[in-house]
């Protein structure tokens, strides 16, 4: 970067620099009344004492920047809050840096608060927000060194407007006030401005808190309370005195001015000697009153937060003068229609125990919007100390728009009507430096019956409005109208992407290419709310192709089309690419995704898991395989018993330390139960065992019951898949087996519950149910059941329902459940039910019943449970028990 050998106030030098500075220059201690520009205002911002050299000037305006990662996110607001200030007022534009090889670079030097003038060239330069440099005010300031502004103060023609008074000046920093030469400033014909953002502060570089500025007798006050006299008081004034005083407090609060003493020659309208107050900052103010003689004036206060004090005297007639004190009072009631509101004694720290209330109101029809630049008030959970409230209306009763303390800065707020309440308060012990906030009538320019001129979406936003488009398009040149988009790369950690146009079918003839960025050891989930494209499992027309990486040929995780959601997606590593391409024919509603990031800590050393890590949203636990079990300190496997009780509707059963090698002289059994009117079946997914023909040695044998001595179902090795196995009942057995020669890959395999089958009454009642997850979801889409019941011979079966709730439809033709009195469904049938259902308990004519339940792929309910028992009470068959 480039190197400073001096610097000058917050200005860094380098030797060019120093040339242009007479370091023995006298700066002149006594020179003419202060004056202002009578035609400046706060609301507009005027050229200033800008460098003259044309090297020195930003290319078209524009300034790349970079901001070092050591400064917060507060931090980093502001500098971009001061950026779109300059922005905003002038047409200047600041960019982030990329290949530009001039730019400026946020840090933090030595100097504090320090910047050039203007741009160096040849690569970076410094500007530099060191500690309490971080205020808005003071970003605007060292910003406005890089676009090229001196200080106001080292203008050539300072010496016209303003005396420095030597004597508050600390020691060693004369310097700071000397001019600069003529032919290196260009104040591009503007006067003096005492206001200029470009000015030094009351209190830089000084030995007391006022450096002042001052005319022959006068001065500018901007405590937030003092005096001021006649010259000479009590012992009387000369002739043909002229002395203003400027009295500014902080934007918000009003000033109170009561003489203590008044004693000035009396003319008609006090015409010759008298003092003046003017409600504003300049002679041409309001004028509040004209005073002489002897009779102290009432109290006189403010209408906002200056004052202006014009004394003048025209005879020789010897009298005390006058004598004042002043005080600035917050709160009161503000009708304008805009203006700002700031804390007492900001940007230093507000006072203990003060309690101000403004009343804000601006014209009728208007709203009132009230933005922050700074904020900074002692923080509590729940504002209990010190705290700003904002109310809306022009009372403490009115509605609560919020209570704020802490260091962020409140939302923008905006009023109903066309006032608003404010109440600051603090305690007695920690203070601040408060906030500063910005008034003004608000208008929604959406309401307009052209919609402001937008083409599909007005956006109203604070002090103006901003038109917008639909997901899946985007402005125009002229900000206006729509036309689509889509893509982009984007390096958010979750959000949503939609085809254009959604929720209305996408254009033809569409490219669009999403790149997904997350953070280093990240993966992105990708799932699909809606989808529906043209195509089918070709996807040759139009098509949403997803793949791991950001080119067009990394790892491809699918290409997907028709109206078929695709399942979620992860990719393989920190970024993900989404192409969605249409052509020129038929166009669909398209499709809406979500997608999220999150860190995946098994990628690195399998995040100390010695068997399996698994990833999950916001963290990850380690699991062991089958036969071990996870030690207490949570990443370690430690071998474990090996039976196994399986409750579960559906799941996974595996061989010891599957997917590897399982160990020798191992024993292994599940104990499989599911829903009661259910089987169970194994459908084997790989089977990698030592062969034998008799599968001798090892192997796996399933049992049709609750144990190894139900009967077997089958005994398998090698390496062939077996045929899926159901088993007759709720139950099955398993029992693997290795004995303590050759070890192979083991076994995987699938259990599911299958509805249906043969079951046996007996004088203890059983359950059955219509589906496995009967009380936990409704019974799923086409089903197709058949149980067939039966009691031993001289029995007959009763059923007694416990629970009924099928779809209800006049024939029962969509879900419905069918009794038959026998044992298959060529018997005597004993009716079809829906809705509620059959009488509460049925009987069968013989030893059998077969209950048959079918559903449709619509609508599904809860289902039914109903208990079975043999009976030998069969004189009252097919009805109700009385």
């Amino acid at each position: 970067m480039f190197v400073s050998v001096a610097y000058l106030g917050d200005i860094a030098l380098d030797e060019e620099d120093m040339r242009m500075f007479k370091v023995d220059r006298i700066v002149n201690l006594a020179e003419r009344t202060v004056t202002t520009d009578t035609n400046n205002t706060a609301s507009h911002r005027r050229k200033r004492a800008a460098t003259s050299r044309s090297e020195r000037v930003w290319p078209e305006g524009v300034i790349p920047y970079v901001i070092s990662g050591n400064f917060s996110g507060s931090q980093r607001a502001i500098f971009r809050q001061a950026m779109r200030h300059w922005e905003k007022h002038t047409c200047v534009t600041f960019i982030e840096r990329t290949t530009e090889e001039s730019y400026i670079v946020f840090t933090y030097r030595p100097c504090g608060c320090c910047s050039y003038v203007g741009r160096r060239g040849g690569g970076p330069q410094a500007i530099s927000i060191g500690k309490n440099c971080d205020k808005f005010g003071i970003v605007v300031h060292e910003l406005g060194h890089v676009i090229g502004f001196w200080h106001e103060h080292t203008r050539p023609d300072r010496d016209d407007h303003v005396s420095i008074i030597r004597d508050n000046i600390q020691p060693g920093q004369e310097y700071n006030f000397l001019k600069m030469e003529p032919g290196e400033v260009d104040s591009l014909g503007e006067v003096y401005d005492f206001d200029s953002i470009m000015h030094y502060a009351r209190n830089t570089f000084s030995r007391r808190m006022s450096l002042t500025v001052a005319s022959e007798c006068g001065d500018s006050l901007q405590e937030s309370s003092g005096n001021l006299s006649s010259p000479g008081f009590p012992n009387g004034y000369s002739a043909y005195m002229h002395c203003i005083w400027r009295i500014s407090v902080t934007p918000g609060e009003k000033i109170i001015l009561n003489f203590t003493s008044m004693d000035l020659y009396r003319s008609h309208l006090c015409w010759y000697d008298h003092v003046e107050i003017r409600d504003g900052f300049w002679r041409k103010a309001p004028l509040k009153g004209r005073f002489c003689g002897d009779k102290l004036p009432e109290p006189i206060v403010s209408t906002d937060s200056r004052l202006w004090i014009e004394f003048r005297s025209s005879s020789n007639w010897v009298g005390k003068g006058f004598s004042a004190v002043y005080e600035a009072i917050c709160g009161g009631e503000v009708k304008k229609d805009n203006g700002q509101i700031q804390s007492p004694n900001y940007p230093d720290d507000y006072r203990p125990n003060k309690a101000c209330v403004w009343k804000i109101t601006v014209a009728q029809g208007y709203h009132v919007g009230l933005t922050f630049q700074s904020f900074e008030i002692e923080r509590h959970d729940n504002c209990a100390y010190d705290y700003l409230e904002v109310r809306d209306g022009n009372s403490e009763n009115s509605p609560l728009l919020g209570r704020f303390c802490g260091y962020d800065k409140p939302d923008d707020i905006k009023s109903s009507s066309n006032q608003l309440w404010m109440k600051f308060v603090s305690d007695g012990s920690v203070n601040k430096a408060g906030f500063a906030a910005n008034f003004f009538k608000e208008m929604d320019e959406c309401s307009r019956p052209d919609n402001g001129r937008c083409e599909q979406r007005c956006v109203n936003t604070l002090g103006s409005y901003k038109c917008a488009c639909d997901p899946g398009y985007e402005l125009a040149a002229d900000k206006r109208s729509c036309e689509a988009a889509c893509g982009g790369f984007i390096t958010k950690l979750n959000g949503s992407i939609t085809s254009p146009g959604w929720p209305k079918e996408y254009p033809p003839n569409k490219n669009c290419i999403w790149q997904l960025v997350a953070p280093t050891q990240y993966r992105i989930t990708l799932l699909f709310d809606v989808f529906e494209t043209e195509g089918n499992d070709v996807c040759k027309y139009d098509f949403v192709e997803v793949r791991s990486g950001l080119s067009a040929d990394s790892r491809l995780h699918g290409k997907f089309c028709g109206a078929e959601k695709p399942e979620a997606i992860t990719s393989q590593y920190n970024n993900m690419r989404i192409e969605f391409k249409s052509d020129n024919t038929v166009s669909k509603k398209g499709f809406k995704a979500q997608f999220f990031s999150d860190k995946d800590e098994c990628s690195k050393e399998n995040g100390g898991c010695q068997h399996e890590c698994v990833n999950t949203f916001g963290s990850y636990s380690c699991q062991c395989r089958s036969g071990f079990v996870l030690h207490e300190n949570k990443h370690d496997c430690k071998e474990a018993g090996c039976d196994h009780v399986v409750n579960s509707v559906s799941g996974t059963i595996t061989s010891p330390n599957w997917p590897d090698k399982y160990p020798s002289k191992k024993a292994c059994t599940w104990a499989l139960s599911t829903t009661p009117g259910h089987r169970i079946k194994i459908a084997f997914n790989e089977i990698d065992m030592e062969p034998h023909l008799e599968c001798a040695y090892d192997h796996i044998e399933i049992y049709d019951g609750r144990d190894g001595k139900a009967h077997s179902l089958g005994r398998y090795c090698g390496t062939k898949k077996p045929q899926p196995i159901i088993s007759s009942s709720n139950k099955m057995f398993i029992r693997f087996f290795s004995d303590n020669s050759v070890q192979k890959k083991g076994f995987e395999a699938s259990h599911t519950a299958e509805c249906g089958g043969r079951l046996k009454a007996e004088v203890k009642t059983k359950d059955l149910y219509s589906h496995a997850q009967f009380g936990d979801n409704n019974y799923p889409g086409a089903s197709d059941c058949q149980w067939v019941i039966t009691a031993e011979k001289g029995y007959g079966v009763e059923l007694i329902f416990q629970t009924f709730e099928i779809e209800e439809e006049a024939d029962c033709g969509y879900d419905y459940m069918e009794l038959f009195d026998g044992a298959d469904t060529k018997s005597p049938r004993l009716g079809r039910y829906c809705g509620s259902g059959p009488p509460e308990e049925i009987y069968s004519a013989g030893d059998s019943i077969v209950i048959k339940f079918r559903s449709d792929d619509t609508i599904n309910k809860k289902g039914f449970h109903v208990r079975y028992t043999s009976t030998k009470f069969q004189d009252t068959l097919h009805s109700r028990k009385k």
